[in-house]
Order: structure tokens, then sequence, then C-alpha cells
């Protein structure tokens, strides 16, 4: 099975969407340090500057947050959240650099915090050392590692924390690595614990992005995901499954592959209307990309087949 490399997005997209819940999960020191009822600020372009200065090379799901804390003795503090998927060499030293130049612009210690999804040693990460004759420098920052939860997972199961999910999802992706269907099985199951957790439905919605994106299925055990998923929401009598389905279609346009979004699109419709995808998908070829977007926003609006045929016939006129 062909796995997909780019997981730095869902990544991205996660942390940003449950950032409390991402400290509250991986450093719970921090969590319980931070005056959460004054919000939070990501200080991206901040630290796109000195990651451009630093010059280290490619650039992972790094994020940069100013928080306030509850001693007021130092008033707010900087977290620097790095999250490694895949491995990169000289790992460590580049979080030394960012730290040395975050403490040179802001004259205050950031805290790097490190999150590792690959079989890292422990000698290889968590540290930076250089010494010469009596001039030191140490540098220590925690690391968590994904792979360690593989030894507890059902503490994990019991979890109400999102990040629970999404550690959930990256343990099994890795475990599926050469086997589709076994990974369509763990994918269901995942999702099924995401509607037996009691999650609200942008909580769903915003989980399944993450999972969807980084457990990817060849298109035939995709079909049978869909369809598996697609019962037990009725069974459940929840319509979550529309909203992720935009996601999805919406992912797929992201991604530029503009014919697997027709073809999904056109499977959307013909559910709606009980129609035959084929002749559905004749219609949607002579929408552009943006076009095919905007439909699939707009579906759940339209009340017949008919109205659908007049949208896209403005758009092309």
């Amino acid at each position: 099975m062909t796995e997909k490399h780019d997981y730095d997005t869902p990544w991205k997209e996660v942390v940003e969407h449950y950032f409390p819940e991402f400290v509250a999960f991986f450093f719970p020191k921090a969590f319980q340090d931070i005056d959460w009822k004054r919000g939070y600020e990501f200080l991206d372009k901040e630290l796109q500057k000195i990651a451009k200065d630093a010059e280290t090379g490619r650039r992972y799901v790094d994020k940069l947050v100013k928080v306030w804390l509850k001693n007021g003795e130092d008033a707010w503090a900087l977290i620097h959240a790095d999250i490694q998927i895949e491995g990169e060499k000289n790992f460590s030293e580049r979080m030394y650099i960012y730290n040395y130049r975050l403490y040179d612009r802001y004259r205050r210690h950031a805290a790097s915090f490190a999150v590792i999804g690959y079989a890292g040693k422990a000698e290889d990460t968590g540290k930076f050392e250089k010494k010469l004759w009596d001039c030191e420098v140490r540098f220590r920052f925690p690391v968590v590692r994904l792979g360690d939860y593989a030894k507890d997972p059902e503490s994990l199961e019991k979890s109400d924390n999102p990040f629970a999910v999404v550690v959930l999802a990256h343990l099994k992706t890795k475990a599926t690595v050469r086997d589709s269907k076994k990974r369509m099985r763990e994918k269901i199951a995942l999702i099924r614990h995401l509607y037996r957790k009691g999650f609200s439905k942008q909580d769903i919605v915003s989980l399944f992005r993450f999972i969807d994106w980084v457990m990817f299925l060849p298109e035939k055990e995709d079909d049978l995901f869909w369809e598996e998923v697609s019962v037990f929401e009725k069974e459940g009598k929840m319509p979550y499954i529309t909203s992720v389905e935009r996601i999805g279609y919406k992912r797929g346009i992201q991604q530029g592959r503009t014919e697997q979004g027709q073809s999904m699109l056109a499977r959307m419709i013909a559910k709606k209307f009980r129609v035959l995808p084929e002749q559905e998908l004749s219609k949607l070829e002579k929408l552009g990309p943006d076009d095919l977007l905007d439909l699939g926003e707009q579906l759940l609006d339209f009340e017949s087949l008919e109205a659908v045929y007049q949208w896209i016939d403005r758009r092309t006129a």
C-alpha cells in the first residue's frame, strides 16, 4: 500500500484547533501553570522569521505560542512546540537554535516542547551539548514519544482528550502500513470510538479530518469504509456523514485531485437525490476546482436536482 508523506498538514491543523488540549495531554505541568482564561496567541510569523534566519533546512510542524501565566511573576511565556512525525537530522541542534534565537528576540526563555512519531533513540533527541575547554553549553527539552503510548492503548481509549484519538490514529497508521484491509477495519473502529465517546458533532468532524488524512486507504477499501460509516451513522441517527464527506471532498480538491473531487461530488449528489453517479459526473466535468469546492459547500442547501443543474449552468455560462 502506497503511503502518503504529508503528515505535517493534519498535525498542524489539529494542534491549532486543540492547542490547550495538546498541552494538557502531552505537557500537563505546563498546562497547570497557564491561565487559559486569558487566551493565547499564535506567533507563526515571528517563528518564520527565526526559522528563515536559522537556515536549518526543511521545516516540520513548528508552532510558537504566547500564553499567560497564573503566577503573574513573568506575566507571559513562550512555547515553541515541534511535532516530528518523521526523523530529521540535527533535530536537537535546531531546537537549540530556535530557543536561543527566541531569547535573543524577546529576552525571555521559551519552553521548547517536542513530540516525535518515529523510533528515535533517547540519545538522539531531547538534548544539545557543546563544550570547548571550560566553556560549555547544555540545552535540555522534554520529548514525548508517540510510540510509548502503544504500551497502554486502553488509557488512550478511556481518555476524553481529543489528542488521545490523534495518538490512536497515529499508532494505527504506523501498524497498518502494509495492510490496507486491516487499516480499513482499524479506521472504522476508531470512527465508532468517536461516537461512543460522545464527542460533539464539530469535534467528530474535526477529528475525522485528521484520521481520514493520515489513515489513507486505496479506493476499494475507501469505498467499503464509507459504506460502513453510512450504515452506523444511520443506525445512531446522527447525520454527520454529509459534513464528513464534504471534508474529504475538500481534501481531494486541495491536493489537486480534481478528478477525484468530481467523482466524490457525483456520489454525494447521487446519494442525496437517488440518481446514478455516472450521469452526474458528466455534468461536473466542466467545473473547475473552485467551482467544485463551492458546489460541495452549497449542496446541502439544494432541494432538487434541477436546482443543482441550474447552479451548474449559471457557473459555466
